[in-house]
């Protein structure tokens, strides 16, 4: 959505995870992070930033400047149906995510939910949706036109009215 979104918009993508996620699953320190993230908001006009990472204030870094913010918000069963069919063909065909990394597939049978990425959506869904809503209820972030996208056909409207606006 976020690549399709850049598109229609004219402006380049930048993509959390392929900066946070360093060589052998790394993570790179926050000082870093947000380093990156500030260069790159800060020499484009117009950009689309996928991903969220709160727990490191990236939201206190992007949304202050955003105007826009797309909350990819599908239910739970969709998002677990789709984790589920792009993580299992990438563990088992070894496809590049960012930096060299892979999925391992040993990691989709371990019962500890940061090594799962399939039993990490399902524990957290719940609490992370209630914690958006709240955030992006807040007067704090009045100033962002936020499109809660729950299906495709919202996902097609959010891209129809950046390919007008843009």
């Amino acid at each position: 959505m976020a690549r399709a979104l850049a598109e229609a918009l004219g402006c380049r993508h930048l993509e959390l995870d392929s900066v946070y996620h360093q060589p052998g699953w790394e993570p790179i320190p926050n000082e870093q992070f947000r380093a990156r993230i500030e260069a790159f908001m800060a020499a484009e006009d117009r950009w689309v930033i996928d991903g969220n990472y709160t727990s490191h204030g990236i939201a206190e870094l992007v949304w202050p400047t955003a105007d826009t913010i797309v909350w990819m918000d599908p239910p739970k069963s969709v998002v677990m149906s789709q984790i589920v069919r792009r993580t299992v063909p990438r563990a088992f065909l070894r496809r590049e995510l960012w930096n060299g990394n892979t999925e391992d597939w040993r990691n989709l049978f371990s019962r500890i939910p940061e090594e799962n990425i399939v039993l990490w959506a399902w524990t957290t869904f719940d609490q992370n949706r209630e914690r958006y809503a709240a955030r992006l209820g807040s007067d704090e972030w009045v100033h962002l036109d936020v499109h809660r996208v729950q299906s495709r056909s919202d996902a097609r409207d959010v891209l129809a009215e950046a390919e007008r606006t843009a």
